[in-house]
């Protein structure tokens, strides 16, 4: 059973159309029929956006929990919805405070929208 925090490695659909295997955190299970909003994370450090995406790096407690295997970004630009038909496995969960940093930094954008 997955839950909010995990990492897990899922097919995502990628702009040729096809799907790659990619490390998501799981943000929060969507109404309904057990959905989850995922987020992408990537290994790209240099496509961070401070204040919003989530940097996990190496030799910290969060990486060693994740289960990733370089340091990696959880990118909240990258967010869609997954169906667990798309979950394959779990590679390990994220601490509750970097889930709910994350989850407040989306409704906060989405309620005030982004200020320049």
């Amino acid at each position: 059973m997955v839950t909010e925090g995990d990492v897990i490695v899922a097919q995502l659909p990628q702009a040729d159309g096809g799907a790659k295997s990619r490390p998501v955190l799981l943000l929060k299970e969507l109404p309904g029929f057990g959905d989850f909003l995922v987020c992408g994370i990537s290994s790209q450090l240099q496509q961070a956006i401070d204040g919003w995406d989530l940097p996990v790096p190496e030799g910290t407690p969060e990486f060693e929990m994740s289960g990733l295997k370089t340091s990696s970004i959880v990118r909240l630009s990258y967010a869609s919805a997954l169906p667990r038909s798309r979950m394959k496995s779990r590679l390990g969960r994220l601490p509750t405070a970097c889930v709910v940093s994350l989850q407040d930094r989306l409704a906060a954008h989405l309620k005030n929208g982004h200020q320049r």
